[in-house]
């Protein structure tokens, strides 16, 4: 409703249209309204302006025109108008003004006197725009009538009426942020979703006892852990244990409103209360983890996790209607968890096609500390509206315990609530006092309904407190003995509600302590069942994930059928290398598809970007669709994919991989907000939520994945090992040493292979655009799906030598875990040295032996360093019986794959006997940073490493962590 729509008709018009020649010469109007126009404020002139717009848009018969102030007559019921005073219009018109004032007070700052605090820690005192004297009210004019036209559901009422009405609505157990909205109608829906009394929170008898069951199920199950397993750490949920009621609310109602499945997203405080009282996990099962029983099956290998970080799965009904239930794992790294749900929502819409985004939600539980302090919240409040990473909105819950480990909110943040960065993206946000459990769930409703309504997010910070400490051995009056002093004497939610129910009559005492009573018996049977549960199968195979398996056999062993006709490779060919009539596309850019034309018409000379799209295009034509994300990896950073054209002239966009046959699967790609973190873990959820895709998160440069370490840790290297859950990602991480300085030089890839264990991923370096086919494609033709990092090149987008055949990709062809030799040398026993290296250090030492005539050197690329091909480096390294070994990397020794390769070459040749006894190193020396930041130095360092491999003799290459950085004076290439 307007703020001026308590100024309707002859009144309305006839005020604005003074205020209109006031405004333009004050001494046009009587001085007595000049004076009254002269002591408004800002507010209540934009209030007047806003009145006139409002009176001259209404309809002819609604409005009365007043030409001066004798004709301002308000009819009588005999349809007669007696004469009314000037002086009476204005006193009229001001104290509408001033309530109107006051009202838009309440709705902007009431909240700051709601009554928030069940312990009451922090009393908030009064606000002086809250006060009706700062508007000029007294106490005389409490009980006399002003008009304010259906504001607060009220035509006219006293001011007395008026600010009870306000209290009850914005100063109760509710304190609602809704006017840094910009949206009018989201603003509008609030207002009139929550003022007057028929929007106040009113619940059936029935509805109440459910809330007390729900209650007496949370309540009961916390004391039950607390009494069978004391002192064990669980992070329960006692002190707010309205969020089991508000959850189910939630649930129910979104299922009315179309909602088919929600994914939720919490760290561990109440998540054990979540995943039995929400989720329906058998408490005899829960029970049974406590008692030291594995959460899987015994044949399922893996570490596990603890209780208070597993998720799962489960379908529940709510008045017929079938709403699936995900709760997502989560590691100690508190809101880590928020984009990885957030992407899994986004493949479910996706699978869904349900562009409206009602039918898919997330439910994100926070605590207020981790809320405020965390940036990856942040993040996905970024991302939230944006086209490529849009979810329809999130639901969001806090709860608000006041306090973080022992940090209370003084010190935890700057400003007042720990929800402010919500407003970042305007969502509304209901404050809610934890210990009003119907207020809770009534807001809880609200939530739902606003997100259902707008898609896009809401906030429900629920402020109560947590009875015990940061977990149950942790001593809380240490650092906080007046609030643990409160707690403990202060009545639990349930108690107080069962207490306001017996004194409604809703229930007797004994109804409400039976309710409680009977919860607890049942606990009982299931803690004597928990002692011979067993756990028969894992979740982990199912839904979309029915059909692949985990990998049982040697990874090495196995070849994937990857090749494609030659005819679907020219037909893609052709498709990405074309636009449509009249587009005008950049000159540059039509060259490079000319080129790629080409490339299939000669079938040679396929580089980089060309092979990466006929990857991703047979792909799509196989019915496979392909996501690609990141920052500006539509061009691409080094302008080498192009797989997004815009036209010159008026910026349309053409993405020709999705016109290559009308029957195909879809090409996304997403240039992502300036975000690793978020964007990372949305891909990361996105791929475990649709194995059929191939997800792709590229890096602008490979050690901008930094940023986002914690998801690399957490999830994508630990994810299946900790919680049976297996990803597809492919991360792309540009690298090499190039002479452009530490930041972007080295994808830190050292890390990722430090990482590796129990097959956990693969850690690859390509030196041919065939191999990075193969390997994308394998990605999603075998029956199991591993994450896939991978080294990409800079300099060797547009390498000379940095090129595959068409024939390389066709019929027969394979991925090569190690590539072998490929040129015309010695004789196999004549070879006196073995060079191994991976990616883009070939193709210098390929050039220098080239130049020098060096012919007894082989040089054997390592394409796949994890899961280490050991046996086929046997076979390559078994044609060389009396070569010498060298490792060349460019990184720094203390960097890149030599701690990886070292100990693994030093067993391969202990084991099969080898002549070479050891594994020299050729490279930098160790260093604090991973490259110069002089390129004069650049190019000595790289011209010494590659002199190292190729001609100095092992007895004269230097310690890896040595300090020598001149060139040797070595003259001649044959030289042992």
């Amino acid at each position: 409703m307007s703020q001026a729509s308590f100024l309707t008709g002859a009144n309305a018009t006839y005020v604005s249209e003074l205020y209109a020649r006031y405004s333009q010469n004050p001494g046009s109007v009587d001085s007595s309204w000049a004076q009254f126009f002269a002591a408004l404020d800002d507010d209540s002139r934009a209030v007047l302006a806003e009145v006139k717009g409002a009176a001259w848009n209404r309809q002819p018969n609604q409005v009365i025109g007043v030409a001066d102030e004798s004709e301002v007559k308000p009819k009588k019921a005999d349809g007669k108008a007696p004469a009314a005073s000037a002086e009476d219009i204005r006193r009229a018109t001001l104290d509408s003004i001033r309530a109107l004032m006051l009202i838009r007070s309440y709705r902007v700052r009431g909240h700051l006197q709601a009554n928030l605090d069940p312990l009451g820690l922090q009393p908030r005192p009064p606000h002086p725009e809250l006060d009706y004297r700062s508007y000029g009210f007294t106490e005389a004019d409490l009980d006399r009538p002003i008009f304010i036209d259906n504001v607060l559901g009220m035509e006219t009422a006293s001011l007395r009426t008026i600010v009870a009405a306000l209290q009850k609505t914005y100063c109760g157990t509710t304190g609602v942020e809704f006017m840094h909205i910009q949206d009018p109608d989201q603003k509008a829906w609030i207002q009139r979703r929550i003022e007057g009394d028929q929007n106040q929170a009113v619940f059936t008898e029935r509805g109440k006892h459910a809330i007390l069951e729900r209650l007496s199920e949370a309540e009961g199950f916390e004391k039950f852990l607390q009494m069978k397993y004391t002192g064990t750490k669980r992070f329960g949920l006692e002190g707010g244990e309205s969020l089991i009621p508000a959850i189910e609310q939630i649930l129910k109602r979104g299922s009315q409103l179309g909602l088919r499945e929600v994914v939720l997203g919490m760290a561990h405080r109440g998540r054990l209360n979540v995943l039995t009282n929400v989720m329906k996990k058998p408490y005899s099962a829960l029970f049974s983890e406590f008692q030291g029983n594995p959460a899987t099956p015994e044949d399922v290998q893996g570490s596990g996790d603890v209780k208070y970080h597993l998720g799962t799965s489960a379908d529940r009904e709510f008045d017929g209607i079938n709403v699936h239930l995900s709760l997502t794992a989560n590691p100690s790294h508190l809101e880590i968890g928020n984009p990885v749900v957030l992407g899994k929502v986004r493949a479910k819409l996706d699978q869904r096609n349900d562009i409206n985004k009602s039918s898919v939600m997330a439910l994100l539980i926070h605590g207020d500390a981790a809320f405020a302090g965390q940036g990856v919240v942040m993040e996905c409040f970024a991302m939230s509206q944006l086209e490529g990473y849009g979810t329809g909105g999130t639901v969001h819950i806090v709860i608000n315990n006041q306090i973080g480990f022992t940090t209370t909110p003084r010190y935890s943040r700057s400003g007042p609530y720990c929800t402010d960065v919500a407003k970042m993206v305007q969502a509304p946000i209901f404050h809610v006092n934890g210990d009003d459990v119907e207020a809770v769930v009534h807001a809880a409703r609200i939530a739902i309904e606003f997100r259902q309504e707008f898609k896009t997010d809401v906030v429900l910070d629920m402020v109560c407190y947590r009875r015990h400490g940061h977990n149950e051995s942790d001593e809380p009056a240490f650092t906080q003995p007046r609030m643990y002093k409160m707690i403990a004497d202060h009545p639990t939610t349930r108690t107080i509600y069962s207490n306001q129910l017996v004194g409604e009559g809703v229930v007797t005492r004994e109804q409400a302590d039976k309710v409680a009573t009977d919860f607890h018996a049942h606990l009982e049977q299931e803690f004597q069942a928990a002692k011979s549960y067993k756990v028969n199968k894992a979740d982990w195979l199912e839904g979309k994930w029915a059909g692949l398996g985990a990998l049982t056999d040697e990874e090495e062993m196995r070849d994937e059928n990857t090749d494609v006709s030659l005819d679907l490779l020219r037909e893609v060919g052709k498709a990405i290398a074309s636009t449509p009539e009249g587009f005008n596309l950049n000159r540059k850019i039509a060259r490079q598809l000319d080129a790629k034309l080409e490339m299939m018409k000669s079938g040679q000379g396929i580089d980089w970007a060309t092979g990466e799209a006929l990857a991703f295009g047979t792909l799509l034509v196989e019915g496979t669709p392909v996501r690609l994300s990141g920052q500006d990896c539509g061009r691409g950073t080094f302008s080498q994919r192009h797989s997004v054209l815009n036209d010159q002239e008026d910026e349309s966009r053409y993405v020709p991989l999705n016109h290559i046959r009308s029957q195909q699967a879809h090409y996304e790609v997403i240039d992502s907000l300036l975000s690793e973190e978020g964007v990372l873990g949305f891909e990361y959820g996105y791929s475990m939520a649709e194995p059929s895709a191939l997800t792709l998160w590229e890096g602008q440069f490979g050690d901008f994945a930094n940023g986002a370490q914690v998801v690399i840790d957490q999830f994508i290297s630990s994810g299946e090992s900790k919680w049976l859950r297996m990803s597809g990602l492919v991360m792309l991480l540009p690298h090499g040493m190039e002479g452009q300085g530490p930041e972007h030089s080295s994808a830190r890839w050292e890390r990722y292979l430090q990482g590796c264990a129990e097959d956990n991923w693969q850690v690859c370096n390509f030196t041919t655009p065939a191999n990075y086919f193969h390997a994308l494609r394998r990605q999603v033709r075998r029956n199991y799906r591993k994450p896939l990092i991978v080294m990409t090149p800079k300099s060797l987008l547009r390498h000379k030598l940095c090129v595959s055949p068409l024939s390389d990709f066709g019929p027969g062809s394979r991925f090569r875990r190690v590539l072998p030799e490929t040129e015309k040398l010695v004789a196999d026993k004549k070879i006196r040295r073995v060079v191994l290296c991976s990616g883009k250090v070939y193709y210098d030492l390929f050039e220098e032996r080239a130049k020098r005539g060096i012919d007894d050197v082989a040089i054997i690329r390592i394409e796949q360093l994890y899961p280490w091909p050991k046996e086929t480096l046997i076979k390559q390294l078994e044609r060389y019986p009396n070569a010498e070994l060298v490792w060349c990397q460019e990184e720094p020794a203390n960097m890149g794959p030599w701690s990886f390769v070292d100990r693994r070459l030093h067993y391969i040749l202990r084991e099969t006997g080898h002549k070479a006894l050891f594994a020299a190193y050729a490279g930098r020396n160790a260093a604090a940073a991973p490259a110069t930041g002089l390129h004069k130095n650049h190019v000595a360092e790289q011209a010494l490493l590659v002199e190292q491999a190729l001609v100095v003799a092992l007895d004269e290459l230097p310690q890896p962590f040595s300090r020598i950085t001149k060139l040797s004076k070595v003259q001649n290439p044959k030289r042992a």
